[in-house]
């Protein structure tokens, strides 16, 4: 049976991991095409080319698995947010809430990762 320590270390992989992982494809679009995500009416609401936007939300996921590494609480519910604010974005959307869902079941995995975390800093 794993311990808490154990688990939280899990966590702290994954959560750290998985956004700089998502965050360097954005770059590359290896794993998928992010533009196909973004909803026509973001895409016409942006001062710049969807490709540009996506590299800046590459650049914020990159930090935020850094932070996960660095600052565990803070950098999790960064990570949390950010994954409850892109489902969000896919819900309003009208598409994807198959996704949108498995974000969401993520930001719960963050949010355990912070409350490990932070238990762990007051014993």
């Amino acid at each position: 049976m794993a311990t808490t320590i154990q688990l939280q270390r899990i966590l702290k992989f994954t959560y750290g991991i998985v956004p700089i992982v998502a965050g360097l494809d954005k770059f590359t679009n290896l794993l998928t095409d992010w533009q196909f995500y973004l909803s026509p009416g973001i895409k016409s609401a942006l001062p710049f080319d969807a490709t540009v936007f996506m590299k800046i939300i590459g650049i914020i996921e990159i930090i935020a698995g850094i932070l996960v590494f660095l600052r565990t609480v803070i950098g999790a519910y960064i990570v949390m947010a950010w994954l409850i604010a892109i489902a969000l974005t896919l819900i309003f959307g009208g598409h994807f809430f198959d996704i949108a869902v498995r974000d969401l079941v993520m930001a719960v995995g963050a949010f355990t990762l912070a409350g490990l975390s932070n238990g762990m800093k007051s014993k």
